[in-house]
């Protein structure tokens, strides 16, 4: 029996492991993917200053320093579910039951889809399968491709198959619906993108970007924005063009853009025709939780963060006695603050466990984690400090809910309420 369970062998999980066990505390990662890593191995961009983020060289790192420190990691094992019992976590996989005292969720976030005629060809696939089959298994998905989502993940990994040689015909919106409105509104799109758009090649974008700072040059930009779109890397990001269409017999042959208004609108006629063997839907990401649901710990839906996210601190611990999260699982940030949070993480359960010494310690790894968000290069979401304020809200609300249960309500019952 392991002193600590981590689920999720990404920058959180491997972060989590090596304080945790440079604490003391023996630790068992389990993954059910064929690599560690998790979404950090497909990550490659230029920081300011000149510097490249290679998510590959950063996963070397993080595996070498956890094999000096003898960590258990387990690739290749799927988790079915999670009881706990007298204490304990049992932790159900494919292969055999693990047991633990404490237990830390790392699992990351999962990719949104977006609906479109077509998009059960082959040739269709998630951005994010573009980039682990480009910048992972060195496999091009396709010689000439088309992205239909404009986002920062979007821009990003465009970037990457450009520099891989492969050929990104557009950066286009999806066809609006009642699902993906968001998304597929030209003025929204816009906004949120000037929160990165320091991230632009061109300092003619990046000089643009400045000038729409309120809801009137914001308003005109949309309006006169180019028909077919602007440059970045060389790619065409269309905010006033949706794909409408993916066209193809028995795999991917093109697809049809069509002209939108400023608030979303198809305008009939204007339909055009753009050749490629492979699209590249980018919804966005949202926090994998699915597996949290099963131990009863409480959820609040915040948009600042990606969707449904587990009720936790800043030290990453959540109502549930023995559960810790870090990474995209708390909300949707960059690897870097995953990592972060995964150090926290480690020391909450080591001085829990009853480490000694580990206060100011993780004081300073909870005060490292806000300036990490704060200097981020990427930020996924542009209000993500509102996000923490309001999950910092919600734990104090129920901390202060707890201290009114407790002289009134016996042991088992308060038990009870803590799942709820």
């Amino acid at each position: 029996m392991a002193d600590l369970i981590i689920i999720g062998s990404g920058p959180a999980g491997l972060s989590a492991g090596i304080t945790a066990a440079e604490c003391g505390l023996s630790v068992l990662i389990l993954d059910e993917y064929l690599k560690p890593g998790g979404r950090l191995l497909g990550q490659l961009y230029e920081e300011p200053g000149g510097k490249w983020w290679n998510g590959i060289e950063e996963t070397r790192k993080l595996e070498e320093r956890a094999a000096a420190l003898g960590l258990d990691i387990r690739l290749g094992t799927a988790v079915s579910n999670i009881e706990k019992e007298d204490g304990l976590w049992h932790v159900y996989t494919d292969r055999e039951t693990f047991t633990a005292p404490s237990l830390l969720l790392a699992t990351g976030a999962a990719e949104s889809p977006v609906a479109i005629p077509g998009w059960t060809l082959p040739g269709v696939m998630s951005v994010g399968a573009a980039q682990v089959m480009t910048n992972v298994h060195r496999v091009k998905p396709g010689s000439r491709g088309v992205i239909i989502g404009v986002n920062v993940l979007s821009s990003a990994i465009a970037m990457e198959l450009n520099m891989a040689g492969i050929d990104v015909a557009a950066i286009a919106l999806p066809k609006m619906n009642k699902v993906n409105k968001d998304g597929a509104n030209p003025a929204g799109v816009m906004d949120s993108l000037l929160h990165v758009s320091h991230m632009a090649p061109s300092k003619f974008v990046q000089f643009g970007s400045k000038l729409m700072q309120n809801d009137f040059m914001k308003k005109l930009g949309i309006t006169f924005y180019p028909k077919g779109g602007v440059k970045m890397w060389g790619i065409p990001v269309m905010l006033r063009k949706a794909v409408i269409e993916i066209c193809g017999k028995e795999q991917v042959e093109g697809v049809i853009l069509a002209t939108v208004t400023t608030d979303g609108r198809v305008v009939p006629g204007s339909e055009q025709r753009i050749d490629a063997d492979f699209v590249c839907i980018a919804g966005g990401l949202y926090p994998l939780a699915e597996l949290i649901g099963l131990t009863g710990c409480p959820f609040h839906h915040i948009d600042e963060l990606g969707g449904y996210v587990p009720l936790h601190n800043e030290q990453m611990e959540t109502p549930v006695d023995g559960l810790y999260v870090a990474g995209n699982i708390t909300g949707i940030e960059g690897a870097k603050v995953a990592m972060s949070q995964g150090v926290a993480a480690a020391l909450s359960i080591a001085r829990n466990s009853g480490r000694q010494g580990l206060d100011d310690i993780l004081r300073e790894a909870v005060d490292y984690v806000s300036e990490t968000r704060r200097k981020a290069h990427i930020q996924f979401h542009p209000e993500v400090a509102e996000g923490r304020r309001k999950m910092q809200q919600y734990w104090e609300e129920y901390e202060a809910a707890q201290e009114r249960i407790a002289p009134e309500e016996p042991a088992a019952e308060k038990e009870v309420l803590q799942g709820v």
